[in-house]
């Protein structure tokens, strides 16, 4: 099977050298109002998230609970459980940071079109991953913060739930909900127009990243970072993906799922979305100055989650047709 390399995974890497040579541009004291574009960027993403979510197939997509249940639960409890596990290893403070950043990690929701463009290849269940996939985003304004604020608070950032909430409230929910009320008018426009949106979304996700890693370099945060340490942090990665989803499928088979719900819940509640995680990183960190750390193994997660899991829908949709008639318990 040919492997394709991720566009999206390139121009992160290409940001991330910009932000290495040129780190003056997205320093506080720039000239250049990154913070605003940001903003405003972050609002209109997610006004176009509420254009494009259709609340026919949330309805639709309501029956198949159990799948539900166990997608949401591995999306927001077994990822942070297993992270969480690891945490009385930690020594220091900057072992803390790494844990805390995978942490952010583990509580971020699930992407939306990869998870979708992912079921989709394996043969799996697209309304259900449609659904799921959907949801999550919603449910994760919520809970990420939520699971946040009980280790950010004694790291000695300053975390209040108030002006989390209000920002959330400001730059996400009620763009949401402006576009779920103008779906009528401009929803088919924004399907139209879906690559263009998408190409817009891709671009203020790398403006993010670009301030946040110029910012660590700025502040030489990443001196104390060696090669080995990102050895050590590609191989904790695969370690915790690969639990997520092995556990993930445990429960499934266990619930006596058919295939396709077994391939949705696997691949939809272990997928992380670099959208979601960049725009609450900046709403939940603000200006500090580790937020490149903290944004570090996400990344590298996005990059693992599409390699692998494109090697394993190509086998999945390879599978033989009996096994497409197993019952569902």
């Amino acid at each position: 099977m040919k492997l394709k390399i991720d566009g999206f995974v390139l121009s992160i890497i290409a940001v991330i050298g910009i932000a290495y040579l040129f780190p003056q541009w997205g320093a506080r004291e720039s000239s250049i109002p990154i913070d605003t574009m940001s903003a405003i960027g972050i609002s209109l993403i997610f006004f176009f998230y509420g254009l494009k979510l259709s609340p026919q197939k949330l309805k639709a997509g309501l029956k198949n609970w159990k799948l539900h249940l166990l997608v949401q639960g591995s999306t927001f409890f077994i990822f942070p459980l297993i992270v969480l596990a690891f945490y009385p290893f930690m020594q220091n403070e900057e072992q803390e940071t790494l844990w805390l950043a995978f942490f952010f990690l583990a509580a971020l929701p699930s992407t939306v079109s990869s998870s979708v463009v992912m079921v989709s290849m394996a043969k799996g269940n697209i309304p259900a991953a449609i659904f799921n996939a959907s949801i999550s985003g919603i449910i994760g304004i919520a809970i990420t913060p939520l699971w946040m604020g009980f280790f950010v608070q004694g790291s000695g950032t300053d975390f209040d739930f108030s002006e989390i909430y209000s920002k959330l409230i400001l730059q996400i929910i009620l763009p949401v909900v402006l576009g779920i009320l103008l779906q009528r008018f401009l929803g088919e426009l924004a399907q139209r127009f879906n690559r263009r949106l998408s190409l817009f979304d891709k671009s203020v996700i790398l403006l993010i990243i670009y301030k946040s890693f110029a910012g660590s370099f700025e502040e030489n945060i990443f001196g104390s970072v060696s090669l080995l340490d990102l050895l050590i942090l590609f191989v904790a990665v695969l370690v915790l993906f690969y639990l997520a989803f092995f556990l993930t499928g445990f429960v499934a088979k266990k619930l006596k799922f058919n295939t396709e719900d077994q391939i949705t819940a696997q691949f939809c509640g272990t997928k992380k979305s670099l959208v979601h995680g960049t725009v609450f990183s900046k709403i939940l960190f603000g200006n500090m100055a580790s937020i490149g750390i903290i944004l570090l193994p996400l990344m590298i997660f996005h990059a693992t989650q599409i390699l692998i899991l494109s090697v394993i829908a190509g086998i999945r949709a390879n599978r033989p047709e009996e096994q497409e008639s197993i019952v569902q318990g």
